[in-house]
């Protein structure tokens, strides 16, 4: 396989569609840190309760690993001793957390980005995130389809449409699809000022965007969730 530095890494010549994939858009900016379980249960309850598009970005109470739904537990805890780790219920591979910013997408099923196919989800979440860091001075380019199967490590195997600068990956997606809409949790990792973008994240998507918070109920139902799934030795060493 290509190594990150084959791959395209962001020449200067690079262009995005400059179309943000949402009219709309509610934020969710998460300050409070939280553990991995109760993160991953935040996602679920609003994916279940969504009636327009949201944008989430939180933080974690101390470093962590998540790995994707179809991920076997054993390799990630040897590889990653030390670190609170959970299993999301998207896809992909392993991704470190604590020093990134980590935001997740959630659309509603009735809303036409809800149709779109993954290839055209990942491409659009990053082209209005390469268009944001290259107003932050970064210059990301987006990853080719790779030639072979990679290491299961997210952020050292760009999958296509990832964004690449300097030579390696610095933005990764997970999609999930249920009955109730869209569900996509990403990582943008290791660049200068990256937490200069967290405020920022949300008008990348949308021209117009709503600010709100967690509600009571919300936070209620993901404790319970957090706790009889996402905590859970099941859930988590299930493969």
């Amino acid at each position: 396989m290509p190594s990150c530095r084959e791959q395209h890494d962001g020449a200067a010549g690079t262009r995005y569609s400059g179309q943000m994939p949402f009219g709309n858009i509610t934020e969710i900016r998460d300050d409070t840190p939280r553990s991995a379980p109760l993160n991953m249960a935040l996602d679920e309850v609003l994916l279940a309760g969504a009636r327009t598009p949201v944008l989430r970005i939180y933080r974690w109470e101390r470093d962590a690993v998540s790995f994707g739904y179809f991920g076997r537990y054993a390799p990630v805890a040897a590889a990653w001793p030390g670190r609170e780790i959970v299993r999301r219920m998207t896809g992909g591979g392993v991704v470190p957390h604590g020093r990134d910013v980590t935001y997740s997408l959630i659309v509603p099923v009735d809303h036409p980005f809800a149709a779109r196919s993954p290839r055209e989800v990942y491409r659009a979440v990053h082209e209005a995130i390469g268009t944001l860091l290259a107003g932050n001075g970064e210059t990301a380019a987006l990853a080719t389809p790779p030639e072979h199967a990679g290491t299961g490590v997210c952020f050292e195997s760009p999958a296509e449409f990832d964004l690449i600068a300097r030579g390696r990956k610095i933005a990764g997606a997970a999609l999930r699809r249920t009955k109730c809409g869209l569900l996509l949790q990403g990582s943008i990792q290791e660049i200068p000022r990256l937490e200069a973008l967290r405020p920022r994240l949300a008008s990348a998507f949308a021209s117009t965007v709503l600010a709100t918070e967690i509600t009571p109920q919300q936070l209620s139902a993901a404790e319970s969730l957090a706790m009889k799934k996402y905590a859970t030795r099941e859930w988590t060493m299930r493969v």
